[in-house]
């Protein structure tokens, strides 16, 4: 059922995303619409593609892979109760989309906060959906038929907290005012992303790479190591933004430290990750998943690379307020 909402977004948020591509071209297209304008079609693409299609898509996959990897059997990987909660998870999700959506369209929005747009009583289901998925995803944990608890797992339970955090902070209205704005605006953007999406796709890949090669991880220490220090390195990052702004100095440098810090969770995975691959060149040609996870791995740790070397003031001096940034 996940999926299968997760789908229903895809669909409509590219529609909505190719109507904004052909206005690159033809601006005037539908534009007796107000509902259809630019302004408004925009963030209704982009938050029903973040929380619509690859969210609902993430916590789908999320629950199988918690569930194999508590080594649960399939006919009953949950409870009813669990269950219960699931379903009640997905449907309130469903809505905070759908109303979201239709909020965007109507001109309800708030306004110059990336990837917040939604007004706060249209993400407050989504939120407790957080919660709930979190909830099962400990419940099931808890059950585990194995002693150990593994990588995906920790990721799993992570994004959970972290994105719960990031919303909460983000649709304070405390912060709505002056530099904090802006400070609480680098902290969602980079949360959003880092905290919720990153260590979902990162712990379903722990998951899947062995599967697919059947042949366990290369190091499940790498894979403890890039959790922990993920989970501490990137939550204080989003500042890097802002290097040489009004913003306290001491932020743009934790910022800074901590960007580059992200090395080391990055390629504790991403090389966990190419030596499990490391003689499987077979395998991978001759496989559908595989090209995709392999690329996948390498443009994560290349671009978190760069993203890192470009936290640097001796680059930002160079590319700061450019398009590039």
């Amino acid at each position: 059922r996940y999926l299968l909402s997760a789908g229903f977004w895809l669909v409509l948020g590219s529609a909505v995303g190719l109507l904004e591509a052909f206005r690159l071209v033809e601006p005037e297209i539908l534009a007796d619409a107000s509902f259809l304008t630019f302004a408004r079609m925009r963030p209704v693409h982009v938050m029903t593609m973040l929380f619509g299609w690859a969210s609902l898509a993430l916590v789908g996959l999320g629950f199988y892979v918690v569930s194999k990897s508590s080594w649960l059997p399939m006919n009953k990987p949950m409870g009813a109760g669990e269950l219960l909660l699931a379903n009640l998870a997905m449907w309130l999700w469903n809505l905070g989309v759908a109303a979201g959506a239709i909020a965007l369209a109507t001109g309800a929005i708030n306004a110059g906060r990336e990837y917040r747009e939604y007004p706060w009583y249209c993400m407050a289901p989504i939120f407790v959906s957080i919660g709930i998925v979190g909830i099962v995803f400990y419940r099931v944990i808890a059950r585990r038929a194995v002693e150990g608890i593994y990588i995906s797992c920790w990721f799993a339970l992570s994004a959970c907290f972290w994105i719960a955090v990031t919303v909460f902070m983000g649709y304070q209205t405390v912060w709505k005012t002056g530099l904090a704005d802006r400070v609480i605006d680098g902290f969602y953007i980079h949360n959003a992303v880092g905290m919720w999406f990153t260590p979902l796709a990162v712990g379903l890949t722990y998951y899947a790479l062995p599967k697919l090669l059947n042949k366990p991880i290369y190091s499940y220490a790498l894979g403890v190591l890039g959790v922990y220090t993920h989970m501490i390195f990137y939550t204080v990052i989003g500042t890097h933004h802002y290097i040489f702004t009004p913003l306290p100095m001491a932020l743009q440098t934790t910022a800074v430290i901590f960007s580059v810090a992200m090395i080391v969770p990055v390629w504790a995975s991403t090389g966990n990750f190419l030596m499990t691959m490391k003689g499987e060149r077979l395998a991978i040609s001759h496989s559908y998943s595989l090209p995709f996870i392999f690329v996948g791995v390498v443009g994560y740790g290349l671009a978190s690379l760069q993203g890192s070397a470009e936290s640097l003031r001796m680059v930002q001096e160079v590319l700061h307020f450019t398009h590039y940034t």
